[in-house]
């Protein structure tokens, strides 16, 4: 609870920044800024927004201003894109002014300094992303192939050997996947103490790093002085970050190195950093680069394989076409490799329609501006948070007619072939901030979706009369959001069902 001198001085703090708004907002822009909704004196449009999913008012506040829209939250200017083609003209085109990331203060409060995602464009970031280049650009990443199938089959037997909710599976996969790229390591999955301590790093993250919810700390920058024990909530498990984050950097870094001096290290992203490197190199950027790098892919890929499962279930018009696929190309004694994807372009299609069916991180990752601009007769400050709605681009009718249902053929050609690669995807962000291990997270998810539609079927789950129990698609809220399900495996001749409840409900992260 706080004192009487706390609220003192917070009662003072507003005062004092309200007089100073209604200054700022004196300024005489050379154009109006875009259109949005008219907000209250401070809190600006605060209370109109829908907190456990932003992404869905910003649709309907574009609905009425258009695919440019102007908030203010507390004080901070923010500009919502809600298309495609807007969203390429500013982030790629003017990339030189919109590749930086806003300040959010409780990123250094929680210890997340290091976070690649959130670091200011400028010297360190290039270091990250020049590591992340070397180790994940599309021809290196060659040198991983043999590691993705072997992963991808322990899945489909771990899948077959499901009770309950397939979210330990397919979360096992991508740690275990990620953690041999990057560490060199045999993850134990979801039981490894590594894992359960990045999870809890990551739910606790998800939770303090959003735009809107962090401008409460940018309107009232006191607010970052207090101890911990002033907040509840998410808020309150800050200094656990603090304790999480250091643990999680050294650790298995220096298992590595470790193994590297005893001869016994596998290969990895950092033995070979450490195999390359001189007597100056910087082991702390490596470190938080390896951990970016595990955390990066666990979430989002496990996120993105729930709404695969989904969609088999909801379309299997689109599954039997997949098993039409698989067994022309692949022989019967073989699985799925890299060496058939060239000769499945479907399948190819099918991982391009769940990137934008159900996209993972709703509203991607917020840039901010370094300078003023324009756009379309509108004016943009520089300091501005830009937002991508991603929900809205995977909603645009214009661009994706029928947007709500699940059609791979959307992505292919009169011939059957491919349109456009799969990086072009607005999923993995744009320019200068792209996601650097976009080749990665393709590949691991092309092999999973593979030997699971090359061995298994997915189907409803019956009841106890043998009745299909009919499937509601529901998602998390949160930064991250992923399908919810519970599952437990049974065979049928040749072939296996995905069996069980399919009981889907809403687990509330919320920001």
């Amino acid at each position: 609870m706080f004192s009487a001198h706390v609220l003192s001085l917070a009662a003072s703090c507003i005062i004092s920044l309200i007089v100073a708004l209604r200054l700022s907002r004196r300024r005489v822009y050379p154009l109006p800024l875009p259109p949005g909704p008219r907000g209250l004196p401070f809190l600006g449009n605060a209370l109109q927004l829908d907190t456990k999913r932003p992404w869905l008012t910003y649709i309907a506040w574009g609905k009425t201003y258009g695919k440019i829209i102007h908030s203010r939250i507390l004080g901070i200017d923010m500009i919502i894109i809600n298309s495609e083609s807007i969203a390429r003209e500013l982030l790629d085109k003017r990339s030189a002014i919109y590749s930086d990331r806003p300040v959010i203060p409780t990123n250094e409060m929680a210890g997340l300094g290091f976070n690649t995602v959130h670091l200011p464009y400028g010297e360190t970031l290039r270091q990250h992303r020049k590591i992340f280049h070397q180790v994940l650009r599309a021809e290196a990443s060659v040198s991983y192939h043999e590691m993705y199938s072997p992963h991808a089959n322990e899945l489909v037997f771990d899948l077959l050997k499901a009770t309950g909710d397939l979210q330990k599976p397919i979360q096992a996969y991508t740690a275990s996947l990620i953690m041999s790229v990057t560490y060199g390591h045999t993850s134990r999955g979801t039981q490894d103490p590594f894992f359960t301590r990045t999870q809890e790093l990551l739910d606790i993250a998800k939770q303090l790093l959003s735009p809107e919810r962090a401008a409460i700390f940018t309107a009232f920058p006191f607010l970052t002085k207090l101890p911990v024990w002033c907040f509840r909530g998410a808020y309150a498990l800050m200094g656990r970050t603090r304790e999480l984050c250091p643990q999680l950097l050294n650790e298995p870094f220096d298992e590595v190195k470790a193994q590297m001096a005893n001869g016994t290290a596998s290969k990895s992203l950092v033995a070979d950093f450490l195999s390359q490197a001189d007597e100056d190199a910087d082991e702390d950027t490596m470190k938080a680069v390896a951990l970016m790098g595990y955390i990066g892919g666990i979430d989002t890929s496990a996120s993105t394989l729930h709404t695969f499962l989904m969609a088999m279930v909801l379309y299997p018009d689109v599954q039997a076409r997949i098993h039409a696929e698989i067994n022309q190309v692949v022989t019967h004694d073989k699985m799925p490799s890299v060496d058939d994807r060239p000769s499945l372009p479907y399948l190819d299609a099918v991982l391009c329609e769940v990137l934008r069916w159900y996209p993972s991180i709703p509203l991607g990752m917020a840039h901010a501006t370094t300078n003023d601009d324009c756009y379309g007769g509108y004016f943009i400050p520089k300091g501005t948070v830009v937002m991508v709605n991603q929900w809205a681009l995977s909603r645009d009718e214009d661009i994706f007619p029928d947007a709500s249902r699940f059609d791979p053929t959307r992505y292919l050609t009169a011939d059957g072939q491919l349109k456009v690669h799969f990086v072009n995807h607005f999923a993995f962000g744009h320019a200068r901030r792209v996601c650097p291990g976009r080749w990665f997270v393709q590949n691991s998810l092309w092999h999973a979706m593979a030997a699971i539609l090359a061995v298994l079927r997915i189907d409803h789950a019956r009841d106890s009369n043998g009745k299909k129990i009919e499937v509601k698609p529901e998602f998390t809220t949160g930064m991250v959001i992923r399908e919810f399900s519970e599952r437990r495996a049974a065979s049928r001749n040749d072939e296996f069902d995905i069996d069980g409840y399919l009981r889907y409900y809403v687990k509330g992260a919320g920001f």
